[in-house]
């Protein structure tokens, strides 16, 4: 991926400051099985990712563009699909990808977690790409989709030549920090004290 400047890309430059820190995420680690050789075997999965991260899009894109009620949280109030929303969607997608694998899980990626998990919910969706869309996306909807990001990247992790056991032990890295991720966005879903 280019050096430009990704619009609504904020990584390290968050407002807001997650309600979570490195104490719950250790403990949140340890739930989801999430080890160091876990940390090295995501690094792993970057690397292999790395060069594919368009053609992993144009699968999870083709998926949710084969489902009108997931494609529905990215139209306009006429009920078409807004292209811009979702192409600015894209460019930040391929980032995820890679800083879910690269990126230190520190406070600044707790930070821009709890901003991701904002941007889904109605607290501040549409307003990074100022558009007029569906003011929240079910809650449902995010841990469902777990199984598909995950399911749909093993074959891409297999195209690099690694040994089974390695593509597995990558793909369950990969499963365990999407585990991860989502958890960490359901925080504005959950009344407060019940995170």
């Amino acid at each position: 991926m280019s050096m430009e400047k990704i619009p609504g890309y904020t990584y390290g430059e968050t407002e807001n400051r997650a309600p979570f820190n490195l104490e719950d995420l250790k403990l949140l680690k340890e739930a989801v099985m999430f080890t160091a050789e876990d940390e090295e075997y995501l690094r792993k999965a970057g690397e292999v990712l790395e060069d594919q991260v368009e053609e992993i899009l144009d699968t999870w894109y083709g998926f949710v563009g084969s489902h009108p009620h997931l494609l529905y949280y990215f139209t306009s109030p006429d009920g078409t699909p807004d292209e811009k929303y979702l192409a600015a969607v894209r460019k930040r997608f391929s980032k995820w990808i890679l800083d879910a694998c690269n990126r230190s899980y520190d406070q600044a990626w707790l930070d821009y977690q709890y901003e991701i998990g904002l941007r889904h919910h109605r607290t501040k969706k549409n307003q990074t790409d100022n558009v007029e869309s569906v003011p929240n996306i079910g809650y449902r909807y995010l841990v469902a989709f777990i199984y598909p990001i995950t399911a749909t990247i093993k074959p891409f992790l297999t195209r690099k030549g690694h040994t089974p056991e390695e593509v597995e032990k990558m793909h369950q890295a990969w499963f365990k920090a999407t585990t991860l991720q989502v958890a960490l966005w359901s925080y504005p879903y959950v009344k407060y004290g019940d995170f």
